[in-house]
C-alpha cells in the first residue's frame, strides 16, 4: 500500500486566516487507517479542580496552528515528508459524566493504536492521560513517561474521587500502566496538600526535577540524562501547559508562577528525539483565560516540536 504524505495548506495557498480548521490546515481523516501520527482532540474538562475551559482547548490550538510550517528549521526535521499525518478530529466524550467519559476516551485509543498510529493529542485536562496510558498498555506493556508540569498529579482522591485531573499518574502506577523507574517528572514546583506530595513519585522510582533546579540554565544536559534513564521501550510525552510559567502560559486553569520558560519547554521537547515516543499529549490549555490566542499558540508549536521528534521523523542533510 502506497503512504501518502499528507502536506499542511500552505500560506501561499491560502491565507492563514481562511481553510479548513484542523491542525496545521492538514486534512480531516474521519480514523487513524493508514496514518503514522494523528492529532486527536480531547474536549474534556469535567475532572478539573479550579478553573475550567481546558475543554475549549482543542479548538483554539487547531485555530492558533495554522502559522505554523512544515520545515523546522532549528532542527532540519521534515516531519510531513516522513510520516503520513493527517487530523482525525476529537473524541466524542460525554460532557455530564466523567466516569464515562474516561471509558469512552480508552476505546478511542484503543482504536487509534489498532491502525500502528501514534496519537498526538490535544486536551483536554490531564484527567485524560489515564484512559490513554489504559489503552497504551494493552499494545504496549507499561511504558516509560517524560512528564512536564507544576503538579505530580499523583493524588489519591481530589474530594474523594479517585478520578480527576490530579489524580491520573497514581491510578497509573496502581494499575501498572507505567514503569516506574522510566519516569521523568519536569517542573513541578509551589504548594502541595501533603509535605511528602513530591516524595511519593520518588518512591515509585520517578525522576523529580523540580522547577528550582531548572532556573537560569539550559536543560540539553537534563535531557540527555533522562534519555539515558529511559532507555529502549515505549515511552509516553505528556505536556501539561502550566509546567511553564503564567507569563508565558496564563491560558491554564491551575497557574504557578515561577514555572519553565518556553525555550525550556522546546529543549525538553527536543531532547526527547531518540527515544520510542509511542503517544504524546499536550493538556490543561484554557483558552478563556488569555484572549491572546498566545497560550494556544504556544501549545500548538509545542505539538509540532513533539510530532518533529517522533520515531522515524527524516531530518535533511
Amino acid at each position: 500500500m502506497t503512504k501518502t504524505f499528507h502536506q499542511p495548506l500552505g500560506g501561499n495557498q491560502m491565507p492563514r486566516f481562511g481553510g479548513p480548521a484542523t491542525m496545521m490546515r492538514l486534512p480531516s481523516l474521519p480514523s487513524a487507517k493508514g496514518l503514522d501520527a494523528a492529532f486527536v482532540g480531547v474536549p474534556f474538562d469535567i475532572g478539573t479542580s479550579n478553573r475550567s475551559g481546558a475543554r475549549f482547548g482543542p479548538r483554539q490550538i487547531r485555530a492558533e496552528s495554522c502559522l505554523i510550517r512544515p520545515y523546522n528549521m532549528a532542527t532540519r526535521a521534515a516531519p510531513f515528508d516522513s510520516l503520513s499525518v493527517a487530523d482525525i478530529g476529537d473524541v466524542a466524550i460525554n460532557t455530564f459524566n466523567l466516569e464515562k467519559s474516561v471509558v469512552l476516551i480508552e476505546a478511542a485509543y484503543d482504536e487509534i493504536l489498532s491502525h500502528n498510529c501514534i496519537p498526538m493529542t490535544m486536551g483536554g485536562d490531564h484527567t485524560i492521560a489515564l484512559p490513554i496510558l489504559r489503552a497504551l498498555k494493552k499494545k504496549y506493556g507499561p511504558v516509560g513517561m517524560v512528564h512536564v508540569d507544576a503538579h505530580a498529579d499523583i493524588n489519591d482522591t481530589m474530594f474523594g474521587e479517585k478520578i480527576a485531573h490530579g489524580t491520573p499518574f497514581r491510578r497509573a502506577v496502581e494499575e501498572g500502566l507505567l514503569d516506574g523507574k522510566r519516569v521523568a517528572q519536569i517542573g513541578l514546583r509551589a504548594t502541595g496538600y501533603a509535605a511528602e506530595d513530591f516524595d511519593w513519585p520518588r518512591s515509585q522510582g520517578f525522576r523529580v526535577v523540580q522547577a528550582e533546579e531548572c532556573w537560569y540554565k539550559s536543560l540539553s544536559p537534563l535531557m540527555a540524562e533522562i534519555r539515558q534513564q529511559l532507555g529502549s521501550g515505549p515511552v509516553y510525552l505528556s505536556f501539561d501547559i502550566d509546567g511553564l510559567d503564567p507569563s508565558s502560559a496564563p491560558g491554564t486553569g491551575t497557574p504557578e508562577i515561577g514555572g519553565l520558560t518556553t525555550i525550556q519547554g522546546i529543549e525538553i521537547i527536543r531532547g526527547c528525539r531518540g527515544l520510542q515516543l509511542v503517544g504524546c499529549d499536550l493538556v490543561e490549555v484554557a483558552p478563556p483565560y488569555d484572549p491572546t490566542g498566545n497560550t494556544a499558540l504556544l501549545a500548538a508549536n509545542l505539538l509540532y516540536e513533539m510530532l518533529c521528534v517522533l520515531p522515524g521523523v527524516k531530518y535533511r542533510a
